[in-house]
């Protein structure tokens, strides 16, 4: 389980409590207005950013303070992905932060580009690669990482409708894969319908407790109710 136990970030004029845990191999959107403090929640997580107050625990135990010692994978909005290194050293990097890998290294390499749908493309730069491509680039680095803990925040928010909707599924197929717990910040309430059993809602400078998915939608709160424009 992935407990904040009394947590609060204090940002000057910013303040962002949570108090709450999501079980093992939860599927969880992390929804609200803008500037509510979605990110700021999985940076906190992550180790990104410190907390004035509180813990992160996972399965009961403190994390680590340092972000690369915790059990996490983390995709940004802009997938993170370097710009001077090819497909193979980007998806490499999950495995060695120095790209010095063993030839059974570079063939998981290889087996986890052609689970995303990119075999032969391991020579590109980013910037050869289309939206929808550099997004499965960072999951494969996300599959060889294989931690316990997927934060995604918004990594598909510039794709179409229909790629989003690809993208979403080839997720949903990569936890049901690892067994890995879902964060997933989004602005779209779709989002969370498709692949996610539960909803933290981050509004008024509160992260709420996850509330399954279904209920939280059928009865929105009012601050989720006026975000939806309903």
């Amino acid at each position: 389980m992935l407990t904040l136990e009394n947590t609060r970030i204090d940002l000057g004029d910013f303040q962002l409590a949570a108090n709450f845990g999501i079980p093992k191999d939860a599927r969880i959107a992390v929804l609200g207005p803008s500037g509510a403090g979605k990110s700021t929640l999985l940076a906190a997580i992550a180790g990104f950013q410190p907390m004035a107050q509180g813990q992160v625990l996972w399965q009961g135990d403190a994390m680590p303070p340092t972000p690369a010692a915790r059990p996490i994978s983390m995709v940004f909005q802009d997938n993170n992905l370097f710009p001077h290194l090819t497909v193979t050293q980007n998806v490499g990097l999950g495995l060695r932060p120095d790209l010095k890998l063993s030839p059974d290294e570079k063939t998981r390499v290889e087996q986890a580009l052609a689970r995303v749908g990119l075999t032969g493309m391991g020579d590109r730069k980013p910037a050869q690669l289309s939206g929808g491509q550099i997004a499965r680039v960072a999951l494969a680095r996300v599959l060889l990482r294989d931690r316990p803990l997927l934060l995604l925040d918004e990594p598909f928010g510039a794709l179409g409708p229909a790629l989003k909707a690809e993208m979403l599924a080839l997720v949903a197929e990569l936890l049901d894969e690892t067994g890995a717990t879902l964060l997933m910040v989004s602005h779209d309430p779709q989002d969370a319908r498709e692949i996610c059993d539960q909803v933290v809602l981050v509004a008024e400078g509160t992260a709420q407790a996850p509330v399954a998915t279904g209920e939280i939608f059928a009865n929105p709160p009012v601050v989720l109710r006026e975000y939806l424009g309903g």
